[in-house]
């Protein structure tokens, strides 16, 4: 089997064992990358020479960790120290901070070896797309603005891939792609070094193909202190939430939402419709407000300084085109903080909620990045997502389904979608 082919468990084992080195296995990803990248358009940088010796130094020295030779890619809008970081902007071209964000440093010191930088919209916000096209059906969008991680982990250039999210940058384009992901909990992995859109929302996620291979990153940024242990299906109990936007929802998503509950249920799960207080109606145009209203002053300093490179798009965030005032922008603040306090106990009653990931399949056309309306919600809440792939709409393009869990109960959800994942059916 073609090593590009393993998933990051595997291959990880394979490495522990001694029967792969991790110089095979990143030379079989960088071949992969070198025939399918000129069509997916995954990655902004890849230095073949850098990731080769990187593995070596793997193979030669000791074991660091659960990550030990397995290759990562890493979104452009996170520092590394040995690759450019350029955030898909004019503005940044060959941009070297010479220093790993946080991030990525933890997973270095897990093992990983970096292979190369996938690529972004401008800056994980406004403004540029990515080039980036889905393995899944190239006419259509990966989604975004985690793009090329996504993509380059549906098409198997790269087991494992980091990205971003600020309202659906990792659960939407992972969906789309039909693979898995997580956002974890709202800073319980270190954000310094990556570039920001919102503070109040930025969060690091990461991309697998399987719930064990987010599992093996959990373990690297130390969310796991245990070995990873399903519970039975018999022994849970699971909120299904349509949330205020179910009427979004395309009817194959909705389909694909249903036949997961009733999956559960029939391994059986305990599955109860929950629905959210009135409260909760306007939360995401209030994460819309806060993110736009924090963005304003996010991308100052690039406005001031190099007003020519930008994206008119990143020019009307600045000049605050969408008139957020501050009155509108203190009350989304107040309305998102009684919705945190509100939320805790009603997820307390259950091991996770299941709802819906993404409104349906990947839109066709690289011009939009479809829509976060299934994901602001939860990244304003602060509360760990998981979406694991399963099903599929009327083109034949992947529908994820997504779970949520308590905050900071990160372990506790990656356990609870491992025994998911069992019941879902298998993606093409």
């Amino acid at each position: 089997m073609d090593p590009a082919f393993l998933t990051a468990v595997d291959a990880a084992r394979a490495i522990a064992a001694g029967t792969l080195t991790s110089e095979a296995l990143v030379a079989a990803c960088l071949d992969r990358i070198a025939k399918r990248d000129p069509t997916v358009r995954a990655f902004a940088h890849v230095d073949r020479e850098h990731a080769l010796d990187e593995a070596r130094r793997r193979d030669a020295g000791p074991r660091k960790g659960s990550l030990h030779g397995v290759p990562i890619a890493i979104k452009d809008v996170i520092n590394t120290k040995d690759l450019p970081t350029q955030h898909n902007s004019f503005v940044y071209a060959n941009h070297r901070p010479g220093e790993d964000a946080a991030a990525v440093a933890a997973l270095r010191s897990a093992g990983a070896v970096v292979i190369g930088k996938t690529d972004t919209v401008e800056f994980a916000s406004v403004g540029r797309k990515a080039r980036t096209r889905n393995p899944r059906g190239l006419a259509h969008t990966p989604g975004g603005s985690s793009s090329g991680s996504a993509a380059a982990v549906a098409d198997f250039m790269v087991p494992l891939a980091l990205g971003t999210q600020t309202g659906g940058s990792t659960i939407r384009p992972a969906s789309f792609c039909g693979v898995a992901a997580m956002k974890p909990s709202y800073g319980i992995v270190n954000w310094n070094g990556a570039k920001h859109y919102s503070p109040s929302f930025d969060t690091i996620g990461w991309f697998g193909r399987a719930l064990a291979d987010l599992a093996l990153i959990a373990e690297g940024y130390a969310l796991l202190d245990r070995p990873l242990a399903p519970p039975p299906l018999a022994s849970l109990a699971i909120g299904f939430c349509r949330t205020p936007h179910w009427h979004e929802a395309e009817p194959a998503c909705q389909a694909a939402i249903e036949r997961a509950a009733e999956l559960l249920r029939q391994a059986g799960a305990r599955v109860e419709e929950v629905a959210l207080p009135p409260l909760f109606d306007d939360l995401t145009a209030a994460q819309d407000t806060v993110m736009h209203g924090e963005g304003r002053f996010s991308f100052l300093p690039e406005y001031r300084d190099a007003f020519a490179l930008l994206h008119q798009e990143t020019k009307d965030e600045v000049e605050n085109k969408k008139g957020v005032t501050l009155d509108q922008w203190r009350d989304a603040y107040m309305l998102i903080e009684r919705c945190r306090v509100a939320l805790d106990p009603l997820l307390a009653r259950y091991d996770a909620w299941l709802t819906p990931a993404v409104p349906g399949e990947a839109p066709e056309g690289l011009e939009s990045t479809g829509l976060a309306t299934f994901n602001r919600m939860w990244t304003a809440l602060h509360v760990p997502c998981i979406t694991l792939p399963g099903f599929a709409g009327a083109r034949g393009l992947p529908i994820g389904i997504q779970l949520v869990g308590r905050r900071l109960a990160d372990a506790k959800l990656l356990a609870v979608a491992a025994a998911v994942e069992a019941v879902l059916p298998r993606r093409p």
